[in-house]
């Protein structure tokens, strides 16, 4: 079997009635829709959506294929062992230009009740924003869930949301149950579970008009909303560093180069380029990585290097 090394993956573009052209424009992807662009799934192990090589000899294998090919020795033995063959995380970019749906995400035990998929934990690195950008994070004060589906109902939940304005680095944790919106113009690094279920609870009328109606999910969401009063100051994270069961993720600043062994992670390692620009090396080859691409080093690679000026994102798994 040759020798593993770092992969580069195709992406996969995805039209939202949200999105834009930053994707396009600023990411250098290419698409031939007229619709706004609102993702990018840069890695993805997620069902129908697996991501596929794009360099060297594995060029055109899905990634979930090589998961169960080349087990801990591409993701980690622990991680294996938990997964199994599986990608256990989708790396995303979103382009947020109009109103992102309010919405929550499930609990692994709710997602595997109901929808036979893992829960989504998640986490937002702003790449980009605009003087109109703002988040909605979480509630601002207690309701009762009652009162939060009348809201949503008669169209005034947003004066319950708390309001955060975005700044490039801020790195947010969204974990389930939290209430969550977006607009005005952000770009996001989106590092999340192996998981597309999402439920929306209210989509700023378009619910109510049939050219914009989109399929909403609070009956279903309703048992597990967070309806407790959020700071949301404790989800930002300034030095971009955060943790949780599922990965952790590390700003790194590179400003010439850096020597690495990917044993020393026990996973797989992703780097997210979120400024500048550096050649990785390891496994026998060499490859660029620009601003907003990725590349995964297999956990069972070994030494590599990193050179060159940047900022990246390092994302691992967690056993």
């Amino acid at each position: 079997m040759e020798k593993l090394y770092p992969l580069k993956f195709t992406p996969i573009l995805k039209e939202r009635v949200w999105g834009g052209d930053s994707i396009i424009l600023e990411m250098g992807r290419e698409s031939d829709s007229v619709n706004p662009i609102g993702e990018s799934w840069e890695i993805s192990g997620v069902q129908d959506d697996v991501s596929l090589v794009s360099n060297g000899f594995l060029a055109g294998n899905d990634l979930n294929d090589l998961v169960e090919i080349y087990l801990g020795e591409l993701v980690g033995d622990s991680i294996y062992e938990r997964y199994g063959n599986e990608f256990p995380l989708l790396i995303k970019i979103l382009d947020i230009r109009d109103n992102l749906s309010l919405q929550i995400h499930p609990d692994d035990a709710t997602a595997m009740e109901r929808h036979n998929s893992y829960g989504k934990t998640e986490c937002w690195y702003i790449l980009g924003t605009s003087a109109d950008a703002k988040i909605y994070l979480g509630l601002n004060r207690e309701l009762s869930a009652r009162e939060f589906y009348d809201k949503c109902k008669n169209e005034t939940i947003d004066d319950a949301l708390n309001i955060v304005k975005p700044e490039i680095g801020d790195l947010i944790y969204i974990k389930p149950g939290t209430l969550h919106a977006a607009t005005g113009g952000i770009l996001v690094a989106e590092v999340q579970q192996v998981s597309d279920v999402t439920y929306r609870v209210y989509d700023w009328g378009r619910e109510h008009n049939p050219k914009t109606a989109r399929e909403m999910h609070l009956d279903l969401a309703i048992d597990c909303i967070d309806y407790t009063k959020t700071d949301p100051v404790t989800l930002i994270s300034k030095d971009g560093t955060i943790e949780n069961p599922y990965f952790k993720i590390k700003r790194l600043d590179i400003s010439n180069h850096s020597y690495k062994e990917s044993y020393s992670f026990e996973s797989f390692i992703i780097y997210f380029c979120t400024n500048g620009e550096c050649i990785v090396k390891g496994g026998g080859v060499s490859e660029i990585l620009k601003k907003g691409e990725n590349i995964l080093i297999p956990a069972g690679m070994g030494e590599y290097s990193i050179e060159g000026k940047c900022t990246l994102l390092e994302i691992t798994g967690k056993e």
